[in-house]
């Protein structure tokens, strides 16, 4: 078996932090190596210092465990989930075969988990595909977007849906403009056209959705053509198949 799991605790309350402390401290196989307040903080812990575990609580404000994830290097470490998700999420955990803490959890469910990890090590597994799958299920379970967390060099950006004036397809990214500057998001127009609120975003384009409350005007060149005049002063093509739908949108 390993000599010693190299652990980060990312948890945003102390007294939770507090307590995983305690009980890791009986537990041979484990070495904490350090603890996080925030997704912020523990995203970078992760990059800098390549932890074998994390525990990792899903339920905190600025960076949820899940976008944490989602913004992760490829070198994915081993993750047991604290959680006091509903139903619906410990049944995509149990699905796929992610190990997690119901809170509040007692020290004897804790070291199952730990005891879990240790096995793998001792097997010499990789750590398990099943994290990030189950995390972009859920992903792609959401039903209507409030923010888009985008990972930019060093730095984390988290976008709220209300700063988007345009979407714009880059092969296999979308550039997210904001009064702000442009991101770089690794996802795919369909996925943001199925789940930012429709009554805010409409696709005008195949390679371009914009923020209904960020179109100025709409102007007609030619017979059949038209271009929107966007907040940030962006002319957007408007598809011929996409006309009568933002015309009926706009009132136009």
């Amino acid at each position: 078996m390993k000599a010693s799991i190299r652990t980060l605790i990312i948890e945003d309350e102390a007294p939770a932090r507090l307590l995983l402390q305690h009980y890791l401290a009986d537990m041979e196989a484990i070495d904490v190596i350090g603890e996080c307040a925030d997704g912020f903080t523990g995203l970078k812990a992760i990059n800098d210092n390549k932890p074998d575990l994390v525990i990792l609580d899903i339920q905190m404000p600025k960076l949820t465990g899940f976008e944490l994830i989602e913004l992760l290097d490829e070198d994915m470490p081993e993750i047991i989930f604290t959680t006091a998700y509903d139903q619906y999420a410990i049944k995509a955990f149990e699905m796929n075969a992610v190990d997690y803490l119901l809170k509040p959890f007692a020290k004897d469910r804790l070291k199952q988990a730990v005891d879990k990890v240790a096995e793998r090590f001792r097997l010499k597994h990789a750590p398990d595909a099943a994290v990030k799958n189950m995390v972009n299920s859920m992903h792609d379970e959401t039903t209507t977007l409030e923010r888009i967390v985008v990972k930019s060099g060093h730095q984390i950006h988290v976008i709220p849906i209300d700063e988007m004036i345009q979407l714009e397809a880059q092969d296999d990214y979308v550039m997210i403009h904001t009064a702000e500057g442009r991101f770089m998001k690794k996802e795919t127009m369909s996925y943001l056209e199925q789940h930012l609120p429709a009554d805010q975003f409409i696709r005008i384009h195949r390679s371009h959705i914009v923020s209904i409350q960020h179109i100025k005007k709409m102007e007609q060149y030619g017979k059949e053509n038209y271009v929107l005049i966007l907040s940030n002063g962006s002319q957007v093509n408007v598809s011929k198949s996409r006309i009568k739908e933002l015309k009926r949108e706009l009132n136009f």
